[in-house]
Protein backbone atom coordinates (compact mmCIF):
# COMPACT_ATOMS: atom_id res chain seq x y z
CA UNK A 1 0.00 0.00 0.00
CA UNK A 2 1.29 3.51 -0.79
CA UNK A 3 1.37 5.97 1.79
CA UNK A 4 1.62 9.76 1.96
CA UNK A 5 2.81 11.81 4.90
CA UNK A 6 2.74 15.64 4.62
CA UNK A 7 5.15 16.88 6.96
CA UNK A 8 4.05 20.34 7.99
CA UNK A 9 5.63 23.14 10.03
CA UNK A 10 4.20 25.32 11.41
CA UNK A 11 3.18 28.86 10.52
CA UNK A 12 4.88 32.26 11.89
CA UNK A 13 4.29 32.17 15.71
CA UNK A 14 4.46 34.49 18.71
CA UNK A 15 7.74 32.92 20.34
CA UNK A 16 8.86 29.36 21.17
CA UNK A 17 6.61 28.66 24.33
CA UNK A 18 4.32 25.62 23.79
CA UNK A 19 1.19 28.17 24.41
CA UNK A 20 2.65 30.76 21.60
CA UNK A 21 0.09 31.64 19.18
CA UNK A 22 0.63 32.62 15.56
CA UNK A 23 1.40 36.03 14.71
CA UNK A 24 -0.97 37.90 12.57
CA UNK A 25 1.01 36.75 9.84
CA UNK A 26 0.86 33.55 10.93
CA UNK A 27 -2.46 33.31 10.83
CA UNK A 28 -3.10 34.75 7.25
CA UNK A 29 0.04 31.68 6.37
CA UNK A 30 -2.43 29.00 7.71
CA UNK A 31 -5.25 30.28 5.79
CA UNK A 32 -2.99 30.01 2.65
CA UNK A 33 -1.31 26.60 3.85
CA UNK A 34 -5.28 25.64 3.87
CA UNK A 35 -5.80 26.57 0.28
CA UNK A 36 -2.37 24.85 -0.81
CA UNK A 37 -3.43 21.28 0.68
CA UNK A 38 -6.99 22.32 -0.80
CA UNK A 39 -6.34 19.77 -3.46
CA UNK A 40 -4.76 16.28 -1.49
CA UNK A 41 -6.21 13.58 -0.44
CA UNK A 42 -6.42 13.15 3.99
CA UNK A 43 -7.43 11.02 6.16
CA UNK A 44 -5.66 11.76 9.03
CA UNK A 45 -4.04 14.73 10.60
CA UNK A 46 -1.55 14.17 13.57
CA UNK A 47 -0.01 17.28 15.20
CA UNK A 48 2.26 18.42 17.97
CA UNK A 49 -0.02 19.97 21.19
CA UNK A 50 1.85 22.80 20.67
CA UNK A 51 -0.33 26.05 19.63
CA UNK A 52 1.02 27.34 17.07
CA UNK A 53 1.01 24.41 15.25
CA UNK A 54 -2.55 23.14 15.85
CA UNK A 55 -3.24 26.88 14.52
CA UNK A 56 -1.22 26.11 11.81
CA UNK A 57 -3.74 23.57 10.32
CA UNK A 58 -7.21 24.85 11.80
CA UNK A 59 -8.38 26.38 8.88
CA UNK A 60 -7.70 22.96 6.94
CA UNK A 61 -8.84 20.67 9.46
CA UNK A 62 -12.50 23.02 10.16
CA UNK A 63 -12.98 22.69 5.83
CA UNK A 64 -12.35 18.95 5.50
CA UNK A 65 -14.22 18.14 8.86
CA UNK A 66 -11.28 16.50 10.18
CA UNK A 67 -10.30 15.94 13.79
CA UNK A 68 -6.72 17.18 14.90
CA UNK A 69 -4.93 14.50 17.05
CA UNK A 70 -2.40 16.10 19.26
CA UNK A 71 0.63 13.50 19.80
CA UNK A 72 3.19 15.29 22.22
CA UNK A 73 6.09 13.36 20.59
CA UNK A 74 5.56 16.10 17.59
CA UNK A 75 6.84 18.24 20.57
CA UNK A 76 9.52 20.75 19.44
CA UNK A 77 13.23 19.37 20.62
CA UNK A 78 14.11 21.17 23.65
CA UNK A 79 17.92 22.20 23.19
CA UNK A 80 18.68 22.88 26.90
CA UNK A 81 16.61 23.74 30.08
CA UNK A 82 19.06 26.86 30.06
CA UNK A 83 19.66 30.07 28.39
CA UNK A 84 22.12 29.84 25.94
CA UNK A 85 23.40 32.85 24.34
CA UNK A 86 25.31 30.86 21.43
CA UNK A 87 22.47 28.69 21.38
CA UNK A 88 22.75 28.67 17.07
CA UNK A 89 25.67 27.43 17.81
CA UNK A 90 24.97 24.55 20.11
CA UNK A 91 22.36 23.48 17.56
CA UNK A 92 24.66 23.25 14.90
CA UNK A 93 26.95 20.99 17.26
CA UNK A 94 23.63 18.51 17.88
CA UNK A 95 23.58 18.19 13.89
CA UNK A 96 27.12 16.68 13.70
CA UNK A 97 26.92 14.97 17.28
CA UNK A 98 23.33 13.21 17.19
CA UNK A 99 24.23 12.15 20.94
CA UNK A 100 25.08 15.41 22.20
CA UNK A 101 22.94 16.17 25.26
CA UNK A 102 22.95 20.10 26.75
CA UNK A 103 21.55 20.25 30.57
CA UNK A 104 18.11 20.00 30.79
CA UNK A 105 17.69 18.83 27.00
CA UNK A 106 17.44 16.03 24.61
CA UNK A 107 19.51 14.58 22.11
CA UNK A 108 18.92 14.94 18.75
CA UNK A 109 19.02 11.24 18.39
CA UNK A 110 16.07 11.13 21.50
CA UNK A 111 14.28 13.63 19.45
CA UNK A 112 15.05 11.28 16.15
CA UNK A 113 13.21 8.60 17.42
CA UNK A 114 10.22 9.47 19.00
CA UNK A 115 9.51 11.38 15.69
CA UNK A 116 10.44 8.51 13.73
CA UNK A 117 7.76 6.48 16.11
CA UNK A 118 5.23 8.10 14.83
CA UNK A 119 6.29 7.75 11.03
CA UNK A 120 6.14 3.97 11.89
CA UNK A 121 3.10 3.76 13.68
CA UNK A 122 1.81 5.75 10.58
CA UNK A 123 3.47 3.20 7.71
CA UNK A 124 1.47 0.00 9.71
CA UNK A 125 -1.77 1.69 9.58
CA UNK A 126 -4.12 0.92 7.30
CA UNK A 127 -4.69 5.28 6.37
CA UNK A 128 -2.93 6.19 3.23
CA UNK A 129 -2.69 10.16 3.31
CA UNK A 130 -1.65 11.52 6.88
CA UNK A 131 -0.55 15.28 7.70
CA UNK A 132 1.55 15.68 10.06
CA UNK A 133 2.12 18.94 11.61
CA UNK A 134 5.50 19.91 14.06
CA UNK A 135 8.64 22.09 14.71
CA UNK A 136 11.51 22.78 12.37
CA UNK A 137 14.16 21.27 14.61
CA UNK A 138 12.98 18.22 15.15
CA UNK A 139 11.53 17.60 11.44
CA UNK A 140 14.86 18.08 10.27
CA UNK A 141 15.98 15.31 12.50
CA UNK A 142 13.15 13.06 11.12
CA UNK A 143 14.07 14.15 7.36
CA UNK A 144 17.91 13.43 8.40
CA UNK A 145 16.74 9.91 9.49
CA UNK A 146 15.69 9.24 6.04
CA UNK A 147 18.29 11.92 4.46
CA UNK A 148 21.53 11.83 6.11
CA UNK A 149 22.79 14.88 4.12
CA UNK A 150 19.65 16.92 6.11
CA UNK A 151 21.56 18.88 8.33
CA UNK A 152 21.97 22.22 10.08
CA UNK A 153 21.89 24.37 6.95
CA UNK A 154 18.54 22.92 5.36
CA UNK A 155 17.33 23.55 8.89
CA UNK A 156 18.32 27.34 8.42
CA UNK A 157 16.68 26.73 4.88
CA UNK A 158 13.43 25.88 6.10
CA UNK A 159 10.54 28.64 5.81
CA UNK A 160 7.49 28.71 8.05
CA UNK A 161 5.19 27.18 7.23
CA UNK A 162 7.39 24.79 5.17
CA UNK A 163 5.62 21.17 3.81
CA UNK A 164 7.61 18.42 2.49
CA UNK A 165 5.61 15.17 0.90
CA UNK A 166 7.13 11.83 2.26
CA UNK A 167 6.33 8.42 0.23
CA UNK A 168 6.05 4.89 0.92
CA UNK A 169 5.57 2.22 -1.15
CA UNK A 170 7.17 -0.93 -1.74
CA UNK A 171 9.65 -0.66 1.14
CA UNK A 172 11.05 2.20 -0.48
CA UNK A 173 10.59 6.20 -0.24
CA UNK A 174 10.59 9.40 -1.95
CA UNK A 175 10.81 12.83 -0.40
CA UNK A 176 9.94 16.30 -2.17
CA UNK A 177 9.56 19.42 -0.79
CA UNK A 178 6.46 20.82 -2.32
CA UNK A 179 6.07 24.14 -0.24
CA UNK A 180 6.75 27.11 -2.37
CA UNK A 181 7.72 30.31 -0.27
Amino acid sequence: MKKNIFLIRHCQAEGQEADAPLTEKGYNQAIELSSFLNNITVDQIISSPYLRARQSIEPFAKVRELEIQADKRLSERILSANYLPDWLYKLKETFYDMNLKLEGGEASSEAQARIVNVIEEVLVSDIENTIIVTHGNIMSLLLKHYQDDFGFEQWKSLSNPDVFLLQFANDEYTIHRIWKD
